[in-house]
């Protein structure tokens, strides 16, 4: 009697997004896509970077995407970058629901996981699943005018009204859960959330919230103002900034600095908790606080604690 045929192991797919303008992530892509094929997963390309990259279409080994759905398929997004690379990977793929993991070309890189440097170890880790997969939390936006909804769009790091004009302030009321908080006349306000604190909303005065935390950020940019603080309020809570009609001139919502739309006067944006998280892919276990010390080159000499957390590396860990 003869065996049955033992089904074929599926395949393995990995979506392998790069900064294709510069030539170290060029180098570090075609390094990427060469030693995951050699570990049999299949990588597939957009279609303009497989080009820049000089990859071909190899069956079994590269693919390129095709539709509106890339990640479609795939276990993984590999990012190389900087956090600007990951964004675009993140909204290529959020509706998906892939996860990403990014490595990072760039200077800070708070939502990179790995270091180009530590390419063999990622690769490890990829080919034999010794990773955890976090969801993090992210903005759903509306914009209305005269009571309709006229534009929607979702944040990963920010969503931030600003003045179009640099010679301008922008008026604008802003409210938490159905309530006016304050006006002010400013340059602009961010509603951020924990991933994105230590982005635009850091840069802008706002608190640093570690990544475990729920919540989402207010931060007024140089209002003129008694009261413009940075607010922490629960992720249940619903934002709003109504630009005022004497506003003089457009403001502009940006979302993570990558979608604009134009804000006319008695323009109304909601921000929310979008119902759609982004996926990002974990190496290490390593605390938050060591994240922070390392990216921004933190002074901690003279640092007494117990023998066991001084043994912890810093470098790695929450973003």
């Amino acid at each position: 009697m003869t065996s049955p045929t033992p089904p074929a192991p599926p395949v393995r797919r990995v979506l392998l997004v790069a900064h294709t303008g510069r030539d170290e992530a060029r180098e570090v892509a075609r390094a990427f896509a060469k030693l995951l094929t050699a570990h049999g997963l299949v990588v597939r390309l957009l279609a303009d970077e497989a080009r820049n990259l000089g990859l071909e279409a190899a069956p079994g080994a590269i693919e390129v995407a095709q539709g509106d759905s890339p990640s479609a398929g795939c276990e993984l997004v590999v990012v190389i970058g900087g956090d600007g690379t990951i964004l675009r990977a993140a909204e290529l793929t959020r509706a998906e629901g892939t996860a990403v993991l990014g490595v990072n070309l760039g200077h800070v890189g708070f939502l990179a996981e790995a270091e180009y440097e530590d390419l063999e170890s990622t690769i490890d880790a990829i080919v034999g699943r010794r990773y955890t997969i976090e969801d993090r939390l992210t903005l759903d936006v509306t914009v209305q005018r005269d009571g309709e909804v006229v534009a929607r769009t979702w944040a990963l790091n920010e969503a931030s009204v600003e003045k179009a004009a640099r010679e301008r302030m922008i008026e604008v009321v802003v409210e938490v859960d159905g309530r006016p908080l304050s006006r002010w006349g400013c340059d602009g306000v961010v509603c951020a959330t924990p991933t994105g604190s230590t982005a635009y909303n850091f840069s802008a005065g706002g608190p640093i919230v570690w990544p475990g935390v729920e919540a989402l950020l207010m931060v007024p940019i140089s209002a003129h103002a008694l009261f413009a603080r940075p607010l922490v309020v629960s992720p249940s809570s619903v934002l709003a900034v109504e630009v005022l009609a004497r506003t003089d001139g457009y403001g502009v919502l940006w979302a993570d600095g990558r979608r604009a739309i134009d804000l006319p006067p008695g323009a109304r944006i909601e921000v929310r908790r979008g119902g759609t998280p982004v996926r990002l892919v974990r190496l290490h276990q390593a605390p938050f606080t060591d994240r922070l010390v390392a990216k921004f080159g933190l002074p901690v000499e003279g640092w007494r604690g117990s023998t066991e957390r001084r043994r912890r590396p810093t470098g790695s860990g929450d973003a």
